[in-house]
């Protein structure tokens, strides 16, 4: 066996190996994600002298965030097709995009937290508030992570271009903004649609 292709066997173990630590790491995410929903499920009805989620949640404002969330994931898309052209500039103003809006849903979260809790509905207030906060809020600290990595990326691209390694990094970072989406639809359906129900 050749040098070249002991290099390239280590190369493919190495990445072999991060991509099973990456898919674990994302296992043990669906798991806590699970957790946190069945937490909220179980004290939902919990408002102690609290308001209520169709007292609290304003539908339109939640569609807006949705949508900017969706429409991120999309950007995404498109800067995963582009690096696999080897089109550089493009994958940069994707993800610029992607990074612009996934920044825009997380200060709407955020200002959405601050709003409750200066209307007096802190996450100290039931349990319904304490697992809505928690369920939500640790959405939100996905966001601002992935949008670090994000930045990361772009960092990375800047200075090495498109190689194996900024695609199979985008590559992951990809299939983790999705997962967000998907989490994303899980609490607008069950927190959101049937809380102001």
């Amino acid at each position: 066996m050749t040098k070249v292709s002991l290099v390239h066997k280590e190369i493919d173990k190495e990445t072999a190996t991060s991509l099973l630590g990456f898919w674990v790491y994302m296992m043990t995410d669906c798991i806590m994600f699970a957790s946190l929903f069945a937490v909220f499920i179980v004290l939902k009805n919990n408002i102690a002298d609290g308001r209520n989620g169709a007292e609290l949640f304003s539908l339109p404002f939640v569609l807006t965030q949705t949508l900017i969330l969706l429409t991120s994931s999309f950007t995404s898309g498109l800067a995963m097709l582009a690096a696999q052209r080897t089109k550089l500039k493009d994958t940069f103003i994707w993800l610029g995009i992607t990074g612009v809006l996934g920044a825009s849903f997380l200060a709407l979260e955020v200002n959405e937290f601050v709003n409750l809790d200066h209307s007096g509905s802190s996450w100290r207030i039931s349990g319904f508030l304490s697992s809505y906060f928690t369920l939500v809020g640790t959405h939100g600290l996905h966001i601002m992570v992935g949008l670090l990595w994000l930045v990361g990326i772009l960092v990375y691209m800047y200075k090495k271009g498109l190689n194996e390694t900024s695609v199979k990094r985008l590559t992951m970072f990809s299939i983790f903004w999705h997962f967000l989406d998907v989490v994303w639809i899980f609490i607008f359906s069950v927190v959101y649609l049937l809380g102001v129900n």
